[in-house]
């Protein structure tokens, strides 16, 4: 690969960049304002997300890509159009290659998207990579070793378990259940609970300050703004880590239900691998306080939180642009 060719993490909750020789180049949220009728962009990224409930009636932000896969193809490929402008050279006039991480249970109309998505946007060649593949190379598992791995990525929208060994998926899950489902679960706790509402953004944040998802003698608390239910008014509540746990315990249920699925389906060889290796968690939604102690209580094996794990897909999409010959071994789909 060249010079200015880009990996592309096109998240739920972010949009990353890693561009060859450069590093990580982009690290926005993933919302875009646009203008309603003729969709022209407005703002991109940390600005159009504070616009968020907040814009004239016609201008809306949005979240281009649900669940891991792109809902508004127009606006992603007017995004892409950005991303791709933003980090080539002045007077460049070579087109980049881009590597662009999709969900382990991709469909075969989703990979086109993508794909075509990516080449209009102005992208010279564009591979799909399996974003477990990614998320495992970015935290500096060697996948190409016949001793299996095995990752949890927990991104926004979506969560992947994959088992990898040789380059590929030996066994895999994907849920569209992840980060963004733990704040919805808080906002509809709190509103049963408290008779009070909160946004996204707010949920967002006790998540991640005073959120757990194991039982322990921690219990820190957050005072958040919103509204009382039932007298219609701008008010203060005091939320603490106990209440997070309850709200999303039923999600966890779900994690650790699959992530024993693909425990019970993978081949007793590569079985042994993972307990001498561990479970590997990436993704920002893996970040919840206790998320290790968890699954650790849950299947007996140990279990690990990458380094940075909310970049650990676009780094591995990253590393993936050094090495032509990895990049065409693990590609699921290229143009």
């Amino acid at each position: 690969m060249r010079k200015g060719d880009l990996g592309i993490d096109l998240g739920t909750s972010s949009l990353l960049v890693f561009q060859k020789e450069k590093g990580l180049v982009i690290d926005e949220p993933s919302v875009i304002a646009v203008e309603k009728k003729t969709k022209k962009i407005i703002a991109i990224g940390k600005e159009a997300k504070e616009m968020m409930g907040r814009t004239p009636h016609d201008i809306e932000a949005v979240r281009p890509i649900r669940d891991g896969v792109i809902a508004d193809y127009t606006i992603i490929e007017k995004a892409l159009q950005e991303l791709i402008h933003r980090t080539r050279q002045r007077f460049s006039f070579t087109k980049p290659s881009v590597v662009v991480g999709v969900p382990a249970k991709v469909t075969s109309v989703e990979r086109r998207a993508v794909i075509e998505a990516a080449l209009s946007a102005g992208a010279n060649k564009v591979y799909l990579v399996l974003e477990p593949v990614a998320a495992a190379v970015g935290a500096e598992l060697d996948i190409f070793d016949s001793i299996g791995s095995l990752v949890v990525d927990i991104g926004g929208g979506t969560t992947d378990i994959a088992v990898i060994s040789l380059g590929g998926i030996v066994v895999s899950k994907s849920l569209r259940i992840a980060g963004d489902a733990m704040d919805e679960a808080i906002i509809k706790f709190i509103k049963k609970k408290y008779k009070f509402f909160i946004g996204l953004a707010t949920a967002e944040e006790i998540k991640t300050r005073i959120g757990k998802a194991f039982p322990s003698t921690e219990n820190y608390e957050l005072e958040v703004r919103g509204r009382d239910a039932i007298t219609g008014l701008p008010g203060n509540i005091r939320i603490n880590s106990e209440d997070v746990l309850e709200a999303i315990m039923p999600i966890l249920q779900d994690l650790v239900l699959s992530l024993k699925q693909v425990l019970e389906e993978t081949p007793p060889e590569i079985a042994s691998d993972i307990i001498d290796r561990g479970i590997v968690l990436t993704g920002g939604g893996a970040m919840i306080n206790g998320l290790p102690e968890l699954f650790i209580q849950e299947t007996g094996i140990n279990t690990i939180l990458a380094p940075d794990p909310r970049t650990c897909v676009a780094f591995g999409l990253g590393k993936l642009l050094d090495n032509d010959l990895k990049l065409e071994r693990v590609s699921a789909g290229n143009k």
